[in-house]
């Protein structure tokens, strides 16, 4: 419901529906915006083609995934040996290194970023600007199911479902409704 929307509106149509939901409506919501997702869901069903690949909530789902955080290292000059051993530290499953930016995929062991530092620091190796971020619905979407959540090749859907705090959707009201309710 916010595609093309202004901020301003963007926020009271997602705060209409948080209210509606305070007051004890069920809320089924669609969408391929995953921060408006983690903001106002608490239950989310990931849909890949028609079919539910997961379901929980934000931090059920991310829990499903190896990535565990993300680090991303600006303006660092790296040979490949210095790439080959990040790539043997503890955690480290993937490593993207272009125009002098290094990009990290660790487990969600703890820790990370501390190795990765120690490491620069013990080969003398300086750098810009660091960020560490942990994983966000949108790293979800892209593990489970290989695939950018705006791919032109065909429509995915993550459909979400805040939990009801009054009653259940009557029976027979709406088949979708039933079946997307059984799936959950």
């Amino acid at each position: 419901p916010t595609v093309a929307v202004d901020p301003q509106s963007r926020n009271k149509i997602l705060e209409g529906i948080q209210k509606l939901n305070e007051q004890g409506s069920t809320i089924i919501y669609t969408s391929h915006y995953m921060e408006e997702v983690e903001q106002i869901c608490t239950r989310i069903a990931i849909m890949d083609h028609g079919r539910v690949i997961a379901s929980g909530t934000t931090e059920e789902l991310k829990k499903m995934i190896k990535t565990g955080e993300t680090i991303t290292v600006e303006a660092i000059l790296l040979e490949e040996k210095h790439l080959q051993d990040i790539r043997n530290l503890s955690h480290v499953f993937d490593v993207h290194y272009e125009n002098q930016i290094l990009s990290l995929r660790c487990t969600g062991a703890q820790h990370n970023l501390i190795r990765l530092l120690n490491y620069l620091q013990s080969q003398d190796i300086t750098f810009g600007r660091v960020f560490s971020e942990l994983p966000t619905l949108n790293d979800v979407f892209l593990e489970l199911t290989g695939k950018q959540c705006f791919s032109s090749s065909a429509y995915y859907l993550l459909a979400i479902k805040i939990i009801q705090k009054g009653e259940d959707i009557p029976a027979g009201k709406s088949d979708f409704f039933e079946r997307f309710l059984f799936l959950l």
